[in-house]
């Protein structure tokens, strides 16, 4: 959670990212990765190798194209959903490992890239998350679009306020006269 005094622009990725990573273990199934994002509530997480090194990414955009390459001919290809961001029930998904299915080198950034820099990589790679590793390309975090945004709706509220505030303290000062 990124601190409430400090300027936007100055906010690192160690300051904005949520430090409790959901992590998928790459030899994990598909099926199993599926029933992992949904238990957690997240759309993606880092892929780790038995070392605990990010090797990946599996997000809801994997499963998109595990359904986009697999519709024609297969028999669940258009089961319902079980979550907002599933396109299909899990049950249905094939039990190969995740790392057959996850996005290959992922964004990873350490804990000291700006705000600015990020929101940059997110724009460039169409991406909605970056992993914040430490030096052993381990995952310590993930900064989300969501908290690149929320950053910004803190600067704005906290910069409406010192503009209220300031505003408030220019206001003539009515001089009273009793009779």
């Amino acid at each position: 959670m990124a601190p409430a005094s400090k300027p936007l622009l100055n906010l690192t990725a160690g300051e904005l990212m949520s430090d409790s990573v959901v992590m998928v273990p790459e030899e994990m199934s598909l099926q199993g990765a599926a029933h992992l994002l949904t238990q957690t509530r997240v759309t993606g997480a880092p892929v780790i190798n038995h070392e605990g090194h990010c090797v990946g990414v599996l997000s809801a955009t994997d499963f998109v194209h595990w359904v986009d390459k697999n519709r024609s001919g297969h028999p669940h290809a258009q089961a319902g959903f079980s979550s907002a961001w599933q396109i299909i029930d899990p049950e249905a998904l094939p039990e190969d490992a995740v790392h057959n299915y996850m996005t290959r080198d992922p964004v990873l950034v350490q804990a000291a890239v700006p705000i600015g820099d990020l929101a940059r990589m997110m724009v460039d790679a169409h991406i909605h998350r970056v992993i914040v590793i430490d030096s052993q390309r381990r995952p310590i975090g993930i900064v989300s679009s969501t908290d690149v945004l929320a950053a910004v709706a803190r600067a704005a509220e906290l910069r409406h306020r010192t503009d209220a505030t300031s505003a408030k303290s220019k206001e003539p000062v009515a001089c009273g006269s009793s009779f």
